[in-house]
């Protein structure tokens, strides 16, 4: 058994995003803690992931981007403690921002539905 406190155990300068994962499974199922200090994708980098992503905001603020696949337009969403976002496997996006003042602390589910036994 594991016990452990997703607001606990964070560097006071983190020069890149703290990427955590927490528990692994079957169709390449991984939760994940993030955090964020001012953290952003750089510029003109998309995530566009193989796996289906569930992320909730738990602590600070962010502001992700979407890029419409069809139209190439794109939608920036702020997001505030308790939103959360199902983001289907290749959905370009990107963190414009986080805040710098806070630590912004994130749980992410990622998934393979496609193939539920890959390893």
């Amino acid at each position: 058994m594991k016990v452990a406190n997703l607001f606990r155990s964070i560097p006071p300068d983190l020069p890149e995003e703290l990427v955590e994962v927490l528990a692994e499974g079957k169709g390449h199922l991984r939760i994940v803690r993030l955090v964020s200090q001012g953290h952003a994708s750089p510029d003109g980098f998309w995530y566009d992931q193989e796996e289906h992503e569930w992320v909730v905001l738990l602590k600070g603020s962010a502001v992700m981007s979407f890029e419409n696949p069809v139209s190439g337009e794109v939608e920036a969403i702020t997001l505030a403690p308790g939103d959360w976002i199902e983001i289907p496997s290749h959905s370009k996006h990107r963190v414009e921002s986080t805040s710098a003042e806070d630590d912004t602390v994130w749980l992410a589910v990622h998934w393979d539905e496609d193939n539920p036994n890959r390893e």
